[in-house]
């Protein structure tokens, strides 16, 4: 789309680069390092600290959020929109009467730019502010600039004027390779949006794409909408466990780790309670996605999703081939999997011993403490917040050659005054873009970690290269008066994965920022924030900074082990959950009409797929938001997870801080955003072309035990 990919929020993202030593690389000459502001604050300490407060900054000026002037009130989004929306007329004229050449790439960037610096913040400030007048605002913006973006996908003139560079070979072949892959996405989009059509069916793309829009968001707030029931309805001793509102019990969740199975099962059958609104809504949001891909061209939406990805289109290799081998290898671990989890059901609750859907979390987590011992109390006091940025730091200093830095925020720049302002300094290239932490909870903000792009990295006229701007949002609960922030160890996982995204985003100079970052094929915009998770559970990167925030003893080996293993028990069955997940989406994406209803194929796809049964008057697939953001690529994390599997045993699992090792990474993978085929960036990294059974065999071989630390804990 000319508003570049965004994953929304890689999460929800869903919601996503070129190295450049100062003077070389895809900058060309003349760009300068940033210089090393002397404000800034080690990071560790300021995460480990409330907020300096503002007084002194009573009478300054009040900065707009991210520093946008205009956005230093709700009616801000209305002029800055309107801005991009003026702005895009004289750049659609410009394209449209410049002769074919490098330039007019540069032209549709610099559109594709000023739209999504509008939408991307929007984007984010729609579900993140906490004030309901700012949220409407940023909703209203997101749908001004997202209809405008339909339009320009189906205006001929400015697709005419992309098409007669690309239609000359001599131009063409002029071209960087950069400069060609974007002005080949640039017509992809074009052609996926109907622009081959005559007028009537172009306008008719137009109204999908945007009624599609409406349904996303619709779905979305149904998604986490909570469900009611009368009191009466539910056994009193159980009452305490939800919360409350007059006469009614509200299921915000389903409650998995809840220790009573009466709590999990109320809560399961009562939050995927089927909303015939929310049914109806789903319905035709695959029905529309259906028509919008046949009337471009494809027989699938699944087809149309997948061009451009690591998994090329339904066939080859995602599907049957790649879920199918991860199928074949992992029913024997699955069923032994159910099997334990059955033992310690029928061990804690001999009367209902079967297992359900809601039991998995909640008895493999007691498997896992039962076996090694990994109450997160225990390791919480080794990772403050404060020790956990350190480590960053520490990983990506060693790796790259990055240092992290807090810096104030002016006044009206942040949407809360917990927001911490981080600027990322490259030792020779200088200062490479910011990452706002959103870290912790608050009302209304929501429950899911993600990563955002608010404006993404480019080479501009001037030649002065613009900086990425990315939020991180996390949900950790508030320093207390005796304590830091205290993470348990999944916490730690989930920052670390995130900041994968953020780097991602910060570490490359792509000239485009249509192209920068995450702003690529959804199956490898997944990859640098699962690798992150393989650093966070090596002893070597956890040693570096896991120390008690009272005594500043370092966290034992063996507790690191421990925990590592004990993420590997009943691995198999969740990795079969991914299978369900990602088998349902393309099965909702795949071959309309549809031959029943989405809950019909959600209980046949459960019980073939995942093995549990399905339970009645439940729908589990109204509660399942990444059909949003990942519709037809929901596979993306098992396809990324085997990826990252791959790079960490062959690059870095002798020496995770490597430098070597990091410099490929960053110049092979992490570089080029999407700008190249993503295999060729695998390729590059592993120095081999991996098949589908590499793949599949890198995803399995993470289940096996490491017997090592058994004889550890023995000694």
């Amino acid at each position: 789309m000319l508003c570049a990919r965004r994953l929304a929020a890689l999460g929800a993202g869903a919601a996503a680069l070129r190295p450049g030593r100062a003077g070389r690389g895809i900058l060309g000459a003349g760009i300068r390092a940033r210089r090393v502001s002397t404000s800034w604050s080690p990071v560790g300490a300021a995460f480990n600290v409330k907020p300096q407060g503002r007084s002194l900054d009573l009478f300054s000026e009040r900065r707009g959020l991210f520093g946008v002037p205009e956005l230093s009130a709700p009616e801000g989004f209305h002029i800055a929109q309107e801005k991009a929306l003026k702005k895009t007329e004289v750049l659609v004229e410009r394209a449209c009467s410049t002769p074919p050449g490098p330039q007019t790439v540069c032209i549709f960037d610099e559109l594709s730019d000023s739209l999504c610096k509008v939408a991307d913040l929007a984007d984010f400030v729609k579900i993140a502010h906490p004030e309901p007048a700012f949220r409407e605002a940023a909703e209203e913006a997101c749908r001004s600039i997202g209809t405008m973006v339909e339009k320009l996908n189906t205006n001929v003139e400015l697709y005419q004027s992309l098409q007669k560079l690309l239609a000359d070979k001599n131009l063409v072949d002029s071209l960087d390779p950069e400069t060609r892959r974007v002005a080949e996405l640039f017509m992809f989009d074009f052609e996926i949006s109907g622009i081959h059509l005559d007028n009537e069916k172009r306008k008719r793309a137009v109204d999908l794409n945007v009624k599609i829009l409406d349904l996303s968001s619709t779905f979305l707030m149904g998604a986490n909408f909570p469900n009611k029931i009368v009191k009466h309805l539910l056994p009193e001793h159980i009452h305490h466990n939800f919360l409350s509102d007059g006469n009614h019990i509200v299921i915000d969740g389903l409650h998995a780790e809840a220790s009573d199975d009466l709590v999990r099962e109320a809560a399961y059958k009562i939050f995927l309670y089927p909303n015939t609104g929310q049914l109806k809504c789903l319905e035709e949001l695959l029905s529309n996605r259906d028509l919008l891909a046949k009337l471009v061209g494809y027989s699938t939406f699944s087809h149309r999703a997948l061009q451009g990805t690591i998994a090329k289109n339904p066939g080859k290799p995602v599907s049957p081939t790649f879920k199918g081998k991860i199928g074949i290898n992992l029913s024997y671990r699955t069923r032994k999997d159910f099997e334990m989890i059955q033992g310690m059901k029928m061990k804690l609750n001999p009367q209902k011993s079967e297992v359900m859907p809601w039991d998995p979390p909640y008895y493999s987590g007691v498997i896992r403490a039962e076996r090694y011992n990994i109450e997160p109390s225990l390791y919480s006091p080794f990772f403050s917040l404060g020790a956990c940025m350190e480590g960053l730091n520490i990983l990506f200093n060693k790796l790259l050659g990055i240092s992290l830095y807090a810096e104030q925020p002016a006044k009206g720049e942040v949407w809360c005054e917990d927001v911490r302002k981080l600027a990322v300094v490259h030792e020779s290239e200088g200062l490479l873009g910011y990452i706002y932490c959103d870290f912790f909870q608050r009302a209304d903000k929501p429950h899911q970690d993600c990563h955002f792009t608010i404006r993404g990295g480019r080479l501009k006229e001037d030649g002065v290269y613009q900086l990425p701007v990315v939020v991180l949002m996390l949900n950790l609960p508030h320093s207390s008066r005796g304590s830091p922030t205290l993470l348990t160890p999944g916490m730690m996982e989930n920052l670390f994965h995130e900041m994968g995204h953020a780097m991602h985003s910060m570490l490359g100079r792509t000239r485009y920022q249509h192209i920068t970052g995450t702003r690529c094929p959804t199956d490898f915009a997944e990859v640098p924030s699962i690798l992150m998770e393989y650093f966070a559970n090596d002893y070597r990167v956890v040693n570096q900074f896991a120390r008690h925030y009272q005594t500043g003893q370092p966290l034992p080996k063996n507790m690191v082990s421990r925990l590592c293993e004990s993420k590997k028990v009943c691995a198999a069955a969740d990795m079969q959950l991914q299978v369900f997940y990602a088998t349902l989406d393309q099965i909702y994406h795949g071959k309309h009409p549809l031959r029943r209803s989405t809950t019909d194929i959600l209980k046949e796809t459960q019980e073939k797929f995942y093995g549990l049964p399905y339970v009645p008057n439940t729908a589990w697939q109204l509660r399942f938001s990444h059909l949003v953001g990942y519709g037809a690529k929901y596979y993306s994390y098992l396809m990324s997870r085997a990826v990252a599997s791959m790079v960490w045993k062959e690059c870095f699992l002798q020496d995770p801080f490597n430098r070597a090792a990091g410099e490929r990474y960053r110049r092979e993978m992490l570089a080029h955003g999407g700008g190249k085929e993503p295999m060729l960036m695998v390729e590059g990294m592993l120095q081999k072309c991996p098949s589908v059974d590499d793949f599949v065999s890198a995803l399995v071989s993470d289940l096996d035990l490491d017997f090592e630390t058994f004889l550890m804990d023995s000694e």
